[in-house]
């Protein structure tokens, strides 16, 4: 019988110099926000088929674009480090899949202002509130569109799909009341399977994936 995976013994914080030194099985597993270790959790095989499927209609949607506007170049990728700071590789996020502006040359780190898109895919293990966190340091770290990915809990099949736009300046508060963070998400689409035919969104290209194609 197979022994239960424990985590290595790792110190809270690291640099990315330190992580590199890793072996790369347990480095791809952790995520660093400014420094302190975040285990990611891998999800079931759903998890990772419905990552693909969403990835592989984005990227046929910045294709078809590409040809209508040869000028805007995007990439659509899967897990992929996102790193939030315009220098350093101490504070980076991996999400699901993403779309970012194509880069100059070939290997270079994606910067969070290269990215437009982000995206997670959250099966019914995820707890929301490590989502609400991941969700909020993308918002503080400027990226335009976050999209989340909601798995049925009973069955293999997408329940729900949710676009946010990063909002930047918040609403009027009372005096003396202040927004814990300057930028936040607000929920600008929804589409389940039951009340639509598909995804279909402007930003930053023309989307629209039919449901027949995110099928497990």
């Amino acid at each position: 019988m197979a022994l239960p995976y424990t985590q290595p013994e790792l110190p809270e914080y690291m640099t990315w110099e330190e992580l590199e030194r890793l072996p790369e099985e347990i480095a791809e597993q952790i995520e660093l926000w400014d420094g302190r270790v975040v285990w990611l959790r891998r999800g079931p095989s759903e998890h990772q088929t419905f990552t693909n499927l969403l990835w592989s209609g984005l990227r046929k949607c910045a294709r078809d674009a590409a040809i209508h506007q040869p000028e805007n170049c995007w990439r659509a990728t899967t897990e992929t480090n996102v790193f939030l700071r315009p220098t350093g590789r101490s504070d980076f996020l991996t999400p699901d899949f993403l779309v970012h502006r194509c880069l100059e040359s070939p290997y270079q780190d994606v910067r969070a202002t290269d990215v437009s898109v982000v995206g997670e895919v959250l099966s019914p293990s995820n707890k929301q509130s490590d989502m609400d966190a991941k969700r909020g340091r993308y918002a503080s770290a400027g990226i335009p569109w976050y999209w989340e990915i909601t798995l049925a809990a009973e069955i293999s099949a997408i329940a729900m799909v949710r676009i946010f736009g990063l909002e930047s300046e918040p609403g009027s508060l009372p005096d003396g009341v202040h927004p814990l963070r300057t930028t936040n998400y607000l929920v600008v689409g929804e589409w389940t399977p039951a009340d639509s035919a598909g995804i279909a969104f402007d930003f930053p290209f023309p989307i629209h994936i039919p449901w027949d194609e995110l099928e497990f």
